[in-house]
C-alpha cells in the first residue's frame, strides 16, 4: 500500500519547532487558562482555594501538579453549564456524552473553539496522509457525539470533499463506498471489520476499495487489528484519539509515515501520566493514567482532567511533540477475574492471532457463588464453519490462560453470531455481577 509522505510545506511551523519553543508556549498559555478558569468559573475558583493554590502558582509546567484534578463526576456535578467560562449567549455549539451511567457529560463550543478544532482534525487528516481534494468517507455518529461533526469540519478545512454517512446501514456503506470512490474512511476499527464483513457477504474483495486510508479511533484498538484491517482492506490504518470533555476527535493523531502512536498537538493540550492510585506525577515512558489540560479552549477549558485511559507519553519522532501509546484499557474497564487484572484488549490479541477466527469477540463475566466466571464468546470466518470449532476454541482457553494467566471459558460460533456495533463503539464486555 503506497503511502503519502509529507512534503516540508504541508508541516504547520509548530510541527517542526524546537522542544524548548514549544514548552515556552505551553507555559504562556497554561497560566492564562488557569487564570481564566479561576476569575469565570465558580467550580474551579472553589477547587483551587480548597487546594489552596492559586494561578499564580504556576511558574513552570512542573507546577501544575500542584492543582487538583477534574474528573467526570465534577461535569455531572455542573450539568448542565456551570463549567463554561463564557457566557452561554457565546456558546455556538453543544456536544454532550451518552450518559449510560448517570446524566451526560456537557461541553461546550465558541466559534474561536469549534474553529480551531477544525484545524487540528484537519492536521490529523494531513498527518494521516490527507490531502486537499480526497474524498473523506465520515462513518463516525453524527449528533451529540463529537466523532460525525469533528471529522466532517476538519475534512472541510483541509479542503476534503465530504460524504457524511454516519454510523449504521452497512449495505449502503458499502454501496457509496463502491459509487463515490473515497480516498479515506473515518469511523471506529470495529465498524470498519462490519464493512469489510458485508464487502465479503455480498462476495466482493474488500481489498478491491477505492480507500488507502483509515483513521480509526473512538475506542481501543490493538496493533493485532491493525494488522487485521490493513491486511483484509489493503489500507493503512492511522489512530487517532480524543474525548469530548477535552475537545473531540484531533486531541492526537498518528503520521502515516511513521504508525509508531498518535502524536498529541501540545500547543492545544497538555499531558500528563499520573499513577491511577495515587494520583503522583509520573515520569515520560511510565504507563499510568492520562490526564489533559486544555490550553486553547474558550468555552470550556477543562484543568487535569482524568480521562481513565491507560497509556504512557512517548518521545518526539515524526513531529516534535511527544507520542502517545496504544490505550491497553480504562482504569474503570479493568476487570479484576479471580484476583486476575485484565483488560478486553489483551483478549482481543489473541482472538486475532487465532488462525480462523475473526476480530469479533465479547467477554461475559457472571458470578458463580463466591468466584468470578469468564466466558469468552468469539467466531470463526466466513468458510471456516466446517472447522473443528472444538478445538479452536481449547486452543484459545490455553493462551489466554498461559498468557494472560485468568481460566476463562471459551465458545467459537458461527459466523456472524457475535452482536455487532452499527453505530459506535463495539459492546466487548457483558458484566453481569452488577445486575
Amino acid at each position: 500500500m503506497p503511502v503519502r509522505h509529507p512534503a516540508p510545506g504541508d508541516l504547520e511551523p509548530i510541527e517542526t519547532a524546537s522542544r524548548d519553543e514549544i514548552q515556552a508556549l505551553q507555559l504562556a498559555r497554561l497560566q492564562a487558562t488557569l487564570q481564566r478558569v479561576y476569575d469565570h468559573v465558580p467550580h474551579y475558583r472553589a477547587a483551587f482555594e480548597a487546594k489552596g493554590v492559586h494561578p499564580s502558582d504556576c511558574q513552570s509546567l512542573a507546577d501544575l501538579a500542584k492543582f487538583p484534578f477534574t474528573t467526570k463526576a465534577d461535569l455531572r456535578a455542573n450539568y448542565p453549564f456551570g463549567l463554561f467560562a463564557v457566557p452561554r449567549e457565546q456558546v455556538v455549539r453543544v456536544h454532550a456524552s451518552s450518559g449510560t451511567t448517570g446524566k451526560p457529560t456537557v461541553v461546550g463550543y465558541t466559534q474561536g473553539d469549534i474553529d480551531r478544532w477544525a484545524g487540528l482534525v484537519a492536521r490529523s487528516i494531513r498527518a494521516a496522509g490527507g490531502r486537499a481534494g480526497d474524498i473523506v468517507h465520515v462513518a463516525y455518529g453524527y449528533g451529540l457525539f463529537t466523532g460525525g461533526l469533528g471529522a466532517h469540519y476538519g475534512a472541510e478545512r483541509l479542503g476534503c470533499t465530504v460524504i457524511p454517512m454516519s454510523g449504521g446501514q452497512t449495505e449502503k456503506q458499502v454501496q457509496l463506498i463502491e459509487d463515490f470512490r473515497p480516498d479515506i474512511i473515518m469511523v471506529t476499527p470495529s465498524y470498519m471489520q462490519v464493512i469489510v464483513e458485508e464487502f465479503r457477504r455480498q462476495g466482493k474483495d474488500p481489498r478491491a476499495m477505492s480507500l488507502s486510508v483509515g483513521i480509526f479511533g473512538a475506542e481501543p484498538w490493538t496493533e493485532a487489528m491493525r494488522a487485521d484491517i490493513e491486511a483484509s482492506a489493503g489500507i493503512d490504518a492511522v489512530d487517532i484519539y480524543g474525548l469530548s470533555e477535552v475537545m473531540g476527535p484531533g486531541v492526537a493523531s498518528e503520521c502515516v509515515e511513521s504508525k509508531d502512536g498518535p502524536v498529541i498537538w501540545e500547543d492545544h493540550f497538555y499531558p500528563e501520566i499520573i499513577d491511577p492510585e495515587t494520583g503522583e506525577v509520573l515520569p515520560d515512558g511510565s504507563e499510568g493514567e492520562l490526564v489533559f489540560t486544555s490550553l486553547t479552549k474558550e468555552a470550556f477549558p477543562i484543568i487535569r482532567y482524568r480521562t481513565r485511559d491507560l497509556t504512557r507519553l512517548l518521545p518526539p519522532t515524526s513531529r516534535s511533540m511527544r507520542r502517545m501509546g496504544k490505550i491497553v484499557g480504562r482504569s474503570d474497564d479493568m476487570l479484576i477475574i479471580r484476583g486476575v487484572n485484565l483488560f478486553p484488549t489483551q483478549v482481543e490479541e489473541l482472538v486475532l492471532q487465532t488462525p480462523g477466527l475473526s476480530g469479533q469477540y465479547q467477554l461475559v463475566v457472571s458470578r458463580e457463588g463466591t468466584l468470578d466466571a469468564l466466558e469468552v464468546r468469539c467466531e470463526v470466518l466466513p468458510g471456516q464453519a466446517g472447522a473443528d470449532l472444538d478445538e479452536m476454541a481449547r486452543t484459545l482457553q490455553h493462551r489466554i490462560k498461559t498468557l494472560i494467566g485468568v481460566s476463562a471459558a471459551v465458545k467459537v460460533g458461527l459466523p456472524e453470531t457475535i452482536e455487532r456495533t452499527l453505530v459506535g463503539k463495539a459492546r466487548r464486555v457483558i458484566d453481569n455481577r452488577r445486575r
